[in-house]
């Protein structure tokens, strides 16, 4: 398939490492000629230096028989306009646009993009993604990473192993007779900062990160065996009162379960607007790393602090703040994915990084045929992919244990009929089965061969 990425930047050079990876045709284009440099230094992409909008630099990047075209530039502007010229000028038959503005996203607008008026295929917010995680990770305060599978069924724990964990030691094949009835399969384990699949006789050791697929019905048991408490969220403090903290709050808001939130924002006038917007959540305005002001806020008594301001630096400093002050759970926001080693030295529990889930969510889209969803782990390492198995496939009919999977690649959870099921070596893949798969991205092209859902599907 032909690719054109429009936008250099760290969100277009991963979907290129991706795309690029699995023998895709690629070319990306940025007004940074720099940026084109490293990309074409780095992938086996092809680059074109311009703006992205301009027919004639969309030419030069072979627009004529592109059979996509990703528009994640900086600007909405400009990435609405090229979607519009790529169908106009080009007919290129499909088009994603990542849009920040929210005046964007009004659903009562959701007409602007239609075929015959502003012809984008797929808008990415990745504000919208950014919530979307936050609200994630405060579901499972224990785990670093998390997201879920099948229709809300399986869900995705990344939990940091320590001291207390007490399965410590113990080879995994041992947990399924440990824990019979417990629906789990660890999927990934990152040790020193190398994150591998591992095999029926690995152990795990304090200071490992482990990736676990869990039934929704089984996560607390599932974290209490992993040595981790589920505390019920009750209170929440948000530093941050942008887009991405305006809408955790009103999620929060609309809830059944009453959570009480409260805010705080630098900007006087991003604080008025968000008063505005929520009804009971109380906005505070001044800095979030003031000890007095989050003592107001009363983050001593809160049951986590998600800190999403646009700076790196305030988040994680926000962070380690509310832990001093007796915070029990703190979230970061990390665009910088060199900063993450420095949370666990920290004390941080959990950090999103816009950049994968913005990735995922456009990958969500590139994958075609029956991929279902698609979640990119850490940066960039893995990748877990549902899927529904098409009676075509190499999977359909075979046990597990005869499958030749890589060495980098597990099956964490399946759906027969309504049944989630703990995959073992005997269960049986049949058509119209959905499994999701934990990939290391090496071995993502085998798996979508296997499952006959590559994106050559166009």
């Amino acid at each position: 398939m032909k690719v054109i990425i429009c936008g250099a930047g760290q969100v277009g050079w991963q979907i290129a490492r991706h795309l690029s990876g699995e023998r895709n045709d690629v070319t990306i284009v940025d007004s940074d000629p720099e940026l084109v440099r490293r990309a074409m230094d780095t992938l086996d992409v092809q680059g074109v230096s311009g703006f992205a909008s301009y027919p004639e630099v969309l030419d030069r990047a072979g627009a004529p028989d592109a059979d996509m075209i990703i528009a994640a530039t900086y600007s909405d502007e400009v990435n609405m306009v090229t979607c519009q010229v790529a169908h106009s000028v080009f007919g290129v038959n499909r088009k994603i646009a990542r849009l920040r503005s929210q005046a964007y996203l009004t659903a009562i607008y959701s007409d602007l993009y239609r075929r015959d008026h502003m012809p984008i295929d797929v808008v990415i917010s990745p504000e919208r993604e950014v919530a979307a995680a936050a609200l994630q990770r405060l579901s499972a305060p224990a785990a670093f990473d998390t997201e879920l599978f099948i229709d809300g069924q399986a869900q995705l724990l990344g939990i940091a192993l320590d001291a207390e964990c007490p399965v410590l030691h113990t080879p995994l094949r041992q947990l399924t007779d440990l824990f019979s009835t417990l629906r789990v399969m660890v999927v990934g384990v990152r040790r020193e900062g190398m994150l591998f699949v591992p095999d029926a006789g690995d152990q795990l050791f304090e200071g490992d990160e482990a990736y676990i697929f869990s039934h929704v019905e089984d996560v607390t048991r599932t974290m209490e065996v992993f040595g981790k408490v589920i505390r019920k969220q009750e209170r929440v403090v948000i530093v941050g009162g942008g887009n991405v903290g305006l809408a955790v709050a009103r999620v929060l808001e609309d809830r059944k379960s009453r959570v009480r939130a409260k805010v705080i924002e630098r900007n006087r006038q991003c604080a008025e607007l968000a008063a505005e917007s929520l009804e009971r959540t109380i906005v505070l305005h001044g800095d979030g790393l003031n000890v007095g002001l989050l003592a107001e806020a009363g983050v001593a008594r809160a049951d986590a602090m998600l800190a999403v301001t646009d700076d790196d630096k305030t988040n994680m400093l926000a962070a380690v703040r509310a832990k001093s002050e007796g915070c029990p759970y703190a979230i970061a926001l990390i665009n910088d994915p060199t900063l993450v080693p420095m949370m666990g030295a920290l004390g941080i529990d959990a950090y999103i990084n816009p950049r994968a889930t913005t990735v995922s969510s456009i990958l969500r889209h590139i994958r075609h045929g029956r991929v279902r969803s698609v979640y990119s782990i850490g940066d960039a390492d893995a990748e877990v992919i549902e899927a529904e198995v098409l009676s075509t496939s190499p999977l359909a009919g075979k046990t597990i244990n005869e499958l030749d999977f890589p060495e980098g690649v597990l099956v964490g959870a399946i759906r027969k009929g309504a049944e989630i099921m703990r995959p073992i070596g005997k269960t049986r893949i049949d058509e119209g089965d959905v499994i999701a798969i934990f990939a290391l991205t090496k071995d993502v092209p085998e798996v979508e061969r296997l499952m006959q859902v590559s994106i050559d599907f166009f």
